[in-house]
This record gives structure tokens, sequence and C-alpha cells, in this order.
């Protein structure tokens, strides 16, 4: 077990904020997890359990314990002739996971390619990307009730997974921390081509398979999304939003060219990038803080950006959507502070 007191966290957050936390503790397995939750010094700080800090938005140093995973591994716990079940640790880099599947011929992850982040916060934050979601093959979640200590199987259908959320977001449910996820593979399978984009890419794939739509997406995403190694950032900052279709009507009228995806039960999905950029951040720079040329929904810390200040540029483009469209979106990044 790894125990830091005034520990920096500009390692652990993909905006490079320089914040630091008072203590940090990372534990390898769920022996070492449960002594924590136990521990009465614990019981009486605040703390955040965080995964690599790829949807995380520090407006200031943490004065509490911030608790981080190093449980690892991918293990097959069940094959048949169709499909795999994998028992991955929390701690495993989900893109590492998706290399894993696609390199043994494995489909269901393909399309999940390349997003930053671990296994467990990806449960957790229900990741999605070009027509898959990560709940399309969860099978099971196992994770510990910070309240209770207990631990708990939580079946796909107990995650209460929808857009970017699960039941582990939810802030009226009891607090819990992830420890292995258990995903269902298949071995025959078929290709999930539903974004446009994804099938232009393809044309230059002689017969796609996994390895073509993983090599895909990635191309895909770099040269959409800026590398957080060289550029801060969280990736997608806001939701796309869903509204009724009567609003959406009255919008398409006044914007004919405004991309939309129908839902079903009068709802459409609507591209928060594309909003953003109507409205005139785009490229733009607010001191420190940057709206990513290449897509308006990526803000991006050029150099010595603040919490408070990123967090002061996503409010005003709240506040100018809204006040143009009617449309108030939400952060898909989580503020701590």
């Amino acid at each position: 077990m790894k125990i830091e007191e005034n520990y920096s966290l500009k390692e652990h957050n993909t905006f490079h904020l320089s914040v630091k936390a008072r203590w940090f503790i990372e534990y390898c397995n769920e022996e070492e997890l449960c002594c924590i939750l136990h521990d009465e010094y614990f019981q009486e700080c605040i703390s955040l359990h965080i995964g690599s800090g790829s949807n995380l938005l520090f407006l200031n140093d943490y004065n509490g314990i911030i608790l981080h995973s190093a449980i690892r591994g991918i293990t097959v716990v069940e094959e048949t002739d169709d499909t795999v079940l994998l028992h991955v640790g929390a701690a495993e880099k989900w893109d590492g996971v998706v290399a894993y599947a696609v390199a043994r011929g494995w489909g269901g992850v393909e399309n999940l390619s390349f997003i930053p982040g671990e296994a467990g916060a990806a449960a957790v934050q229900n990741i999605g990307a070009y027509g898959t979601e990560v709940k399309d093959v969860i099978e099971t979640v196992e994770a510990f009730n910070q309240l209770s200590f207990e631990k708990k199987v939580f079946s796909n259908q107990e995650c209460c997974y929808s857009y970017r959320s699960s039941f582990f977001k939810n802030e009226n449910n009891d607090p819990h921390i992830v420890t292995y996820i258990n995903i269902r593979l298949r071995k025959h399978f078929q290709l999930n081509l539903s974004y446009k984009e994804l099938q232009k890419e393809l044309l230059h794939f002689d017969n796609p398979g996994l390895q073509s739509v993983r090599d895909a997406v990635i191309l895909l995403r770099r040269h959409k999304l800026p590398d957080p190694e060289v550029l801060g950032n969280a990736g997608s900052f806001f939701m796309n939003p869903i509204i009724a279709v009567s609003h959406f009507e009255s919008l398409k009228d006044e914007y004919p060219n405004i991309p939309f995806y129908l839902l079903g039960n009068d709802q459409v999905k609507l591209s928060a990038g594309w909003l953003i950029e109507q409205c005139g951040f785009k490229g733009k720079s607010h001191g420190a803080v940057g709206v990513y040329e290449k897509q308006a929904l990526v803000l991006v810390n050029l150099g010595d950006a603040t919490g408070d200040e990123i967090a002061m540029v996503a409010e005003s483009i709240r506040m100018a959507v809204n006040d143009r469209f009617g449309i108030m979106l939400m952060p898909e990044v989580k503020y701590v502070g």
C-alpha cells in the first residue's frame, strides 16, 4: 500500500493542474481496500476515489484523502464456442483491455479504442463512442460499499446504465468503489459501423475486421482530440444534450443544417460541439484556457490554467448556448472542490 502526504496530483489528472491532496493512498488488492475503509481516520475524512483523472476538474487542492486502485490483471474466467468472459482489474488501462481483446479476435469493444482512463472508471462513467457503450459488454461489476464495507456483485441491470451515467454516479446511492469488471465478448461478431465517419475511414482498409476498426477509431480520435500528454484536457467536456422533438423542430426551422440523432420516445440527441461552435468559441483562447481548434467540445489547458479558470470558461459556454438555443449543456467532466 502506498501512502503519501501533500501529494501532487498533476500526473493524476489529464488537465495537468498543479493541485495537491492532503493524503494519497494507493491499494493493491481488495484486502488492502477493506483495511482502508474500516480505518477510523479514513471514515472521519472526506475522500475521493479516482482512476487516471481523465474525467476530473480539480478546482483547488483536495483537503482530504485521494484513493487510487492498483488492482490490475485480465483473466479469462469463462469461454464457450461463441463468447468469452473477461475478469478485469479496475486499474487496468481501458485501451489496454481493448487491445487485448482485439488481438485475440474477440469483438464488442473495438469501437471504444483509445478512450483514456481505467477499466473501473469506464464502468462508472458508461463510456461510449461510435455507436457503442461499455454497458453493451458489461456482465457484472464488483464493488465495495464505502458505508457498509460490504462487497456486492452488480448485474448489468443493477448498474442502471444510461447515457454517460450509472448507479455508481448517482449521488442518491451509497458511494461504491469498483474493484473488478466482468465483460462478455463475442468470437462471432458483427462490426458496428453505424457512424458515417467510421464507415468513411474504413474505406481505406481492405476487408475490415476488428483491428481495422480499432485502427480507424484511433486515427479518428487522434485527428479530433488533442493528446493530453501534449495539451492538458479531459476529452469531451460536455455531454451531448437530449431534447424533446418539439424543441428540435423549432430549432430546425431556424438552423436547417443542425446535426441530430433520433432516439425515439419523443427525444432527439444533438451535438454539443456544434452548438458551441455556432456560438463562436471554437479555437478561441481565454487566458490560459482554450477551446480546441479541431473540436469545440474540448477545453484545453494552454499552460498554467487553474481549475477555477477552466470552470469559468465552461460556464460562459453554457450560458451562451442556453441564450441562443434554449439548451443548458451539462458537464461530462466531474468538478472536484
